[in-house]
């Protein structure tokens, strides 16, 4: 079965430096104004996860939630979080490392969206 989520290798290695840091983390899929649609990293307790939130699987042993207005938007794709040089979002962990988290996505096989 596909995962709704999944995260490339430099997404993985920056989480596992981050968590070094930082302890347990955790994900929430963005759809805020500020910034964008970008992935947030936060320590695991420091983040509310409410009523209209999703979790959406785990990268790297992290769980990646997302609001459910959101994943109505994008329930036929499959999300693959990156890391690329640049600046992240102002409350999100990666900002002092010059990398930024970013959400890359693909459409489900027929088959992948029979199987989920």
């Amino acid at each position: 079965m596909a995962d709704r989520v999944t995260a490339t290798e430099e997404a993985l290695s920056l989480i596992n430096t981050l968590a070094d840091t930082h302890g347990p983390l955790m994900f929430h899929q963005s759809g805020g104004c500020c910034d964008g649609s970008s992935p947030m990293c936060y320590p695991r307790d420091e983040f509310r996860v409410g009523d209209s939130d999703l979790l959406l699987g785990e990268i790297g042993e992290t769980p990646f939630y997302i609001s459910k207005d959101q994943y109505e938007y994008w329930k036929h794709t499959q999300l693959i979080i990156d890391a690329v040089k640049g600046r992240g979002g102002m409350f999100s962990l990666e900002g002092p490392e010059g990398k930024r988290f970013l959400t890359r996505s693909r459409v489900f096989t027929g088959e992948e969206r029979a199987e989920l």
